[in-house]
């Protein structure tokens, strides 16, 4: 009976590569990876060289990760209730048991309510700490150092969601906590990833564009040589920053520079999941929205929430921005449903960006409040803003 083998699919995560990408580098067919992760085969030994130098193991570490052992032993989770108690002493199966949980943690942000999901990051960042302080091992140190960056970035993603997007304190703290650690390692993909997310605060939270540009261009910069699809998204926040400060022709060449970007990204790119097709579509669509071209804007993020289906905190802010831009085209109807939409993804995901926009997009309503469409929409506001 062939059993699943999750150490090696985690620490492909962990190294970010995807089935795809690992299967491309291997040059072998995709499915040939998701054999050997479900224990039915295992790689010849002509390739473990290869396949050790790209999950970054040596050779006893890889020979761990291809030894498939029953559910019910739970290799992962005792070597991590063993490493709880001698940090000196943790393995590669605990930190990739580490990492499966925070990807695990992570994938539900965009789906879920943030504050369900706090305590559940601030205890794995504190087993995450714990044995980052305590481990001994270079490399093994290093991944957890990582995961620690990584851990940090989530946990003020959360409070800042959590909070409608008005704690700019805490996250800027985890932010930095995650910068710190990064430039340590020297890793400029998670240094340029935690830039992002205080540019995030500057330019939704404090509504500030010329602090938030400046942070965005650091981010660019800064993950320019290592993540191209880090560096794109970067850019793509470049751009709304311009468009925030009225700025047709600079946001126009940011975004220009921003699909080049992307276009270089591939599934060898460690940010590649912080990036998904629909990404180019929401920013530019938010950019032309800022620069009152609002039938472009509409045409974009119509395309845009059609593509986001499964990621409903992203889904909810572009129809909310749709709204707006239905608004000051005078298309009510449209604007309604459009809101409607959006307040159904929030009923269930109580996203901060989501919830600011669709507010405001509903006081914009306001001189077709008489309307009964509009009058029966601002009732179903009115619900969600008491549920908060």
């Amino acid at each position: 009976m062939a059993h699943h083998r999750n150490g090696l699919a985690a620490r492909r995560r962990t190294v970010g590569l995807t089935q795809e990408a690992l299967a491309e580098h291997m040059q072998v067919d995709r499915s040939t990876v998701t054999r050997w992760e479900s224990g039915r085969t295992a790689p010849q030994p002509w390739m473990r060289p290869r396949l050790a130098r790209l999950l970054r193991v040596d050779a006893d570490g890889l020979d761990v990760l291809l030894t498939a052992k029953p559910p019910n032993s739970a290799p992962g989770q005792d070597s991590l209730t063993y490493a709880m108690h001698h940090p000196d002493r943790v393995g590669l199966p605990a930190v990739a048991t580490l990492r499966a949980h925070f990807d695990g943690c992570a994938e539900r942000y965009d789906r879920v309510p943030s504050a369900g999901l706090i305590a559940e990051a601030a205890g794995q960042l504190n087993r995450i700490a714990h044995l980052a302080a305590g481990a001994t091992r270079g490399r093994i140190q290093r991944e957890l150092h990582i995961l620690h960056a990584d851990a940090c970035t989530l946990m003020g993603q959360l409070a800042w969601d959590a909070s409608q997007r008005r704690d700019h304190t805490t996250a800027k703290t985890y932010y930095e906590q995650s910068t710190g650690i990064a430039r340590h390692l020297r890793d400029t993909t998670l240094e340029a990833h935690a830039l992002l997310r205080t540019c995030y605060v500057a330019l939704y939270g404090s509504c500030d564009p010329q602090a938030g540009l400046a942070l965005a261009e650091q981010a660019a910069e800064t993950a320019e040589r290592t993540s191209p699809a880090l560096s794109g998204l970067a850019l793509l926040h470049v751009a709304e920053a311009h468009a925030m400060l009225r700025s047709t022709s600079d946001c126009e060449r940011a975004l220009s520079r921003a699909e080049r970007q992307l276009d270089r990204a591939d599934g060898s790119d460690a940010a590649a999941d912080l990036v998904s097709p629909a990404q180019f579509g929401r920013l530019a669509g938010s950019c032309y929205l800022s620069l009152g071209d609002h039938e472009r804007a509409e045409t974009l993020l119509t395309n845009t929430a059609e593509e986001l289906r499964d990621r409903r905190k992203s889904r909810a802010i572009v129809l909310g921005n749709l709204t707006l831009a239905h608004i000051r085209r005078r298309d009510v109807e449209a604007a309604v449903a459009s809101l409607i939409d959006a307040i159904a993804e929030l009923e269930i995901t109580r996203g901060g960006g989501g919830m600011n926009i669709v507010f405001g997009a509903a006081r914009e309503l306001g001189p077709w409040r008489q309307e009964p469409l509009v009058a029966e929409v601002h009732d179903r506001l009115l619900g969600l803003m008491t549920a908060a």
